[in-house]
């Protein structure tokens, strides 16, 4: 398998859990510490290598995520006039190799997980494995493998797709996808939320993926073919992975280290930040 150095990052959709907040503000740039949500993603996929990062955004002006990653030259300007040179390194969001371009998804149309991967596939005609981060979490493990590098280097030179799981306790695993796997450690199932009883096991996908070719096109496929109203049920990635992998298609399951921070509940985001600005404290 060639080096991969995509990643689209889905930051779409309203973040109705976060009202009234997010009217205001995207939920994926709700501050955690000193930087947005996302940056925290956007970072750590730069960090492994990834130069092309694909981010989904809502149809809205102005938008907050294309803003933040577009240097502000008056901001520089002012920066430089007064010598504030450890200001204007913080202000710089991006290293000069990397790309990040924009897809518009309406909120109003089809939605769900696999949407705007399909999106993205479609229109940059990406034929190639590319790494997948949800917006809205990040995985916090400071000092140890971050997820992107567990991912990256888990599947080696191999053509195989994969799947971050991280091991959930209790009945939290009821508001994952709880996953199967062969003595292999090849996914062989996914339960969609599943009561605490009838889980296959306290394995969680956390929404970060190796997509190969072979499983984009089933996203693709899946999301045509599928007309689902507003009201029935969301287009979820788990759906073609599923179906991927009971045409004989290979998913590897590997285990993320450290602990899943989210920004979707007010009791996550409270959490997130105590987490990461006491350890920036300490």
């Amino acid at each position: 398998m060639p080096k991969i150095t995509k990643a689209i990052i889905p930051v779409a959709g309203w973040g109705t859990r976060r009202l009234p907040i997010t009217k205001i503000i995207e939920k994926s740039m709700l501050p955690v510490g000193n930087r947005p949500l996302v940056d925290y993603s956007v970072q750590e996929l730069i960090k492994a290598g990834i130069t092309d990062i694909y981010m989904v955004i809502s149809n809205t002006e102005p938008c907050q995520v294309r803003e933040y990653y577009r240097d502000n030259v008056a901001l520089n300007q002012y920066l430089n006039e007064r010598n504030k040179l450890d200001r204007l390194k913080l202000a710089k969001t991006l290293p000069d190799n990397v790309n990040i371009h924009y897809t518009v998804q309406d909120p109003s149309g089809k939605y769900g997980t696999a949407v705007p991967i399909a999106m993205v596939i479609e229109e940059y005609n990406i034929s190639e494995p590319v790494i997948v981060f949800m917006g809205d979490d990040l995985i916090w493990n400071p000092g140890g493998k971050s997820a992107a590098e567990i991912l990256l280097n888990g599947i080696g030179e191999s053509s195989d797709s994969a799947i971050l799981g991280l091991e959930i306790p209790g009945p939290e695993i009821s508001k994952f996808a709880a996953l199967s796997t062969d003595p292999n450690n090849y996914l062989t199932g996914l339960v969609e939320k599943p009561n605490p009883d009838q889980a296959p096991s306290n394995l969680a996908s956390i929404g970060k993926y190796i997509l190969s070719p072979d499983l984009q096109q089933e996203i693709v496929k899946y999301v045509h073919e599928n007309d689902f109203g507003i009201h029935d049920q969301e287009y979820m990635i788990t759906d073609p992975i599923e179906t991927f992998i009971k045409n004989g298609g290979a998913v590897r399951v590997l285990k993320a280290e450290g602990e899943e921070l989210d920004g979707g509940t007010l009791e996550g985001w409270l959490h997130a930040n105590n987490v990461i600005c006491g350890y920036q404290n300490h």
